[in-house]
């Protein structure tokens, strides 16, 4: 019995010994290095990535610091928060694409504004019409861009394998009916190799 009570000790030791390491590391990423897909080597150029795109949106104004959020993952930069109109939107989307190493952008950041329901149906019409349209259209890879309508004004951010795909693109949208502006921030792939260089 004896035996078997430090035995049981004995294991509990050598168990816990194999905890991963704490949540926060060195970088203060908040993803214990035990649990997380990503190699060393990515979870570090992330948060670079990361401290990098939050020093860019700083830059611009200092109200972002509460109001916006940025992860990177392997790459991909994630966004969320409140900004006061979509230029501001569409300025953070421009920050993050510039930022070097990034692979994709997904802005989820939302407009503070009363809720007009009749405006906002109309919006989602528009959105989901040329969301439509991209897919349908084989010379546009619409998994590549991003939509949001905002008082009829299209903005469309993404990247395009080529300039012909870019005015594609904005073809489509210009095309869709109630659309009273479309406001582009697509870039080619070619720009993004020399930005990664």
């Amino acid at each position: 019995m004896k035996n078997k009570l430090l035995i049981l000790i004995f294991m509990s030791f050598i168990l816990t010994g194999c905890v991963g390491v704490g949540s926060k590391g060195i970088f203060g990423t908040g993803v214990s290095v035990a649990l997380d897909p990503r190699t060393v080597g990515t979870q570090i150029d992330d948060s670079i990535m990361q401290k990098s795109i939050s020093t860019k949106i700083l830059a611009k104004d200092k109200k972002y610091f509460l109001n916006v959020k940025t992860k990177v993952l392997d790459g991909r930069i994630f966004i969320t928060g409140k900004v006061d109109n979509p230029e501001e939107k569409l300025l953070i989307t421009k920050l993050a694409w510039e930022t070097k190493g990034a692979r994709s952008v997904r802005n989820d950041i939302k407009i503070k504004e009363k809720f007009n329901f009749k405006q906002s149906a109309k919006d989602i019409l528009i959105t989901s019409q040329l969301r439509t349209a991209l897919i349908v259209n084989k010379n546009i890879k619409a998994t590549n861009y991003q939509i949001d309508t905002y008082k009829k004004k299209i903005y469309v951010y993404g990247i395009a394998l080529t300039s012909e795909e870019k005015e594609l693109v904005i073809s489509e949208a210009t095309e869709i009916l109630d659309v009273e502006d479309v406001i582009a921030s697509i870039i080619l792939v070619e720009d993004l190799r020399i930005q990664r260089e």
